[in-house]
């Protein structure tokens, strides 16, 4: 479908721009250029105004002034007539007038029966105790009191009155309550690591969300030096590839710590990919937890863990859940033999 407008364009198609350019005087050709220079007619994206010369006939009647604009076309719309309907407006209301249905009563007729004559002389003379026994056994023990019922029921179970009850009651819930926040503090902690204080052995930041990212990389930073510190773990410290880097240039120079974690943080491939390059050449961790990241680390670093897993024989313990069938079944057999070499170097020595 053509639309109206670009009718009158079919008869431009076949025009020699270069012949009409070719007619044009050098004045007129700078004039062209003068206009190009502050007009784009080729972009759509831009007002009228700058894509074609101002083509206005009408003098400009001053600069612009809103409250002039507002009054000038209230009193165009005032005197401008309306126009009159089609259709008169008559105060008519067309359609049928809902009447919700009603509904039928239902009525209810008691039932008449009739009772063996045996029958209705035992339940005619038949005492309270002995009715009472007896909607108990039928189960109708809305008819009868708990004490009533606690003498048919409770007294063959062993029950006395005081202890029996025939409503259910819900188990009592235990509170749970939050777990305590982490007591370290994180200032006199670095220092003492920088101090390479003797007596401190493992530093826990488990749980501390605000920690800044240049002071993650500090406690990296100063355990290159530190010659006491076993075990660290920063989980959920909000810790990222930049601190992911700085740990393992420490893992490159760090001959004392025995165990890593750095669970639940917002670590990506890079980051653990630059961790295991790390593992490749550390002969002292035995213990290392990378799992609950953010992101999933993907198939290539998988791999990668699992070759290095089988190059170092010193990790005993790897906390990550595979995703990968092949990775993780790599993976289980080098801590398995990583463990057994462990436990064959303690019965060589033990002999």
């Amino acid at each position: 479908m053509t639309l109206p407008f670009r009718k009158d364009l079919d008869k431009y198609k076949d025009l020699d721009e270069d012949e009409i350019l070719g007619k044009l005087s050098e004045e007129e050709l700078k004039q062209l250029e003068t206009v190009l220079d502050d007009l784009d007619p080729e972009n759509a994206l831009l007002p009228a105004g700058f894509r074609q010369k101002d083509q206005t006939a009408k003098k400009a009647s001053g600069p612009f002034d809103r409250e002039r604009l507002l009054a000038y076309l209230e009193k165009q719309a005032l005197e401008h007539k309306d126009r009159e309907d089609y259709v008169p407006f008559t105060r008519e209301k067309k359609g049928k007038i809902f009447i919700p249905k009603q509904k039928p009563v239902q009525s209810y007729t008691e039932e008449k029966f009739t009772l063996d004559p045996e029958l209705e002389e035992a339940l005619t003379s038949a005492t309270d105790t002995e009715l009472g026994d007896l909607a108990a056994i039928l189960g109708m023990s809305h008819l009868i009191t708990n004490y009533e019922l606690c003498d048919v029921v409770g007294n063959r179970n062993g029950v006395d009155k005081d202890n029996f009850s025939d409503i259910v009651k819900g188990e009592k819930m235990l509170p749970v309550f939050d777990e305590p926040p982490n007591p370290t503090n994180v200032e006199e902690t670095l220092q003492r690591i920088k101090d390479n204080d003797s007596c401190l052995v493992e530093v826990n930041l488990n749980n501390i969300k605000n920690i800044p990212i240049p002071t993650l990389k500090e406690f990296a930073k100063a355990l290159e030096t530190n010659t006491h510190v076993k075990h660290f773990s920063l989980a959920a410290t909000r810790s990222n590839d930049p601190v992911a880097v700085a740990l393992a240039d420490m893992l490159r120079v760090n001959t004392e710590l025995r165990s890593l974690n750095i669970e639940s943080n917002f670590i990506t491939g890079v980051g653990i990919l630059a961790l295991v390059d790390a593992l490749k050449d550390n002969e002292t961790l035995t213990e290392i937890k990378i799992d609950n990241q953010r992101q999933q680390l993907g198939t290539i670093a998988e791999v990668e863990i699992a070759k290095m897993l089988e190059e170092n024989t010193k990790i005993l313990k790897f906390g990550y859940h595979f995703t990968q069938q092949g990775p993780r079944a790599r993976a289980a057999a080098a801590i398995t033999k990583n463990n057994d070499l462990v436990r064959k170097r303690r019965v060589e020595g033990d002999i």
